[in-house]
């Protein structure tokens, strides 16, 4: 299992990280979620060992994981780390690219192994273009593939459908995720995408203010966040008297001692966003119907 005990770190004298104390076991997913320069790339940094923390340990199993101070090669074998930046071969094919971590004693082998990567990254069209020829969310998935292709015993994704368009994200993430917990491989994900964690992650890390806000399983932070930085990531929401209620679970209703004159009406694919004058506060509220814009509306939860 990954254990991180009391993990501190500063770029200079700006601190970014502060007693960060987690657990992740074997074969299980974890999604990290925070605001923008919250710290969850710097803590996947940590727990790969590219940067030396000011203080605290990181270990997987049994072996801690030091920082460049201590290692001339940054990494371990049972771990890979797949950032923004690829680092590919671009001269070679997608196929070549990926067999190249492969060994070349079993040529058979390194070759079936290949196939069953760029099928899970669903490039099967491309297996013998090369990679300069690909676009960025192409790119970036022969990054995965490559990262997949010894197996390692725990993945970290910085990030990792941040190039790839809708028309492609949502089967490559079903793809990606099953493939993972199909061969027991712990997974650490950095996103800004409530999709990657919702029917994903087994648990979630809460990155706010430098240290961790909160550590449960989605459904739990979803359906009680009890905080608005949670909430946000998750949907539209409202805090009214103390607490948070989503624009779905706010109804348009004929009569209620709470009204709001409407000054903005949204559509979301399910139905329409309202957005409510309360006093000058605002509400979102989810109803069926665009409302007429400075109408007055009852409303409840």
């Amino acid at each position: 299992m990954l254990r991180v005990d009391n993990l501190h770190f500063s770029y200079g004298k700006t601190e970014i990280l502060k007693s960060i104390n987690f657990n992740l076991k074997a074969r299980r997913h974890m999604s990290i979620i925070g605001e923008s320069g919250s710290g969850k790339s710097t803590l996947l940094k940590l727990i790969y060992g590219e940067l030396d923390a000011n203080k605290g340990q990181v270990f997987w199993r049994d072996t801690e994981i030091l920082g460049p101070s201590h290692n001339l090669v940054v990494g371990y074998d049972f771990m890979k780390y797949v950032t923004q930046e690829f680092d590919l071969m671009p001269f070679i094919s997608v196929e070549d690219n990926i067999a190249k971590h492969l060994s070349r004693f079993y040529p058979e082998e390194r070759l079936e192994r290949a196939h069953e990567l760029i099928k899970v990254v669903e490039l099967e069209e491309f297996a013998q273009t090369k990679v300069k020829n690909l676009s960025g969310g192409q790119k970036q998935r022969v990054a995965l593939a490559r990262a997949l292709a010894k197996q390692p015993e725990i993945l970290l994704l910085d990030e990792p459908f941040s190039h790839i368009d809708n028309f492609k994200k949502q089967s490559l993430r079903r793809s990606i995720f099953n493939f993972l917990k199909s061969k027991n491989i712990a997974c650490i994900v950095a996103t800004h995408d409530r999709n990657d964690v919702l029917g994903f992650a087994d648990e979630v890390l809460v990155l706010h203010n430098q240290t961790v806000l909160r550590q449960d399983t989605p459904q739990q932070l979803y359906q009680s966040p009890k905080h608005p930085k949670i909430a946000a990531f998750f949907e539209e929401f409202n805090v009214i008297d103390g607490e948070i209620y989503y624009a779905h679970q706010l109804k348009i209703v004929e009569s209620s001692n709470m009204q709001g004159v409407v000054k903005g009406c949204y559509f979301n694919g399910r139905g329409w966003l309202v957005e409510l004058d309360v006093n000058n506060e605002m509400r979102i509220v989810e109803h069926s119907d665009c409302l007429e814009i400075n109408s007055l509306h009852y409303f409840s939860y």
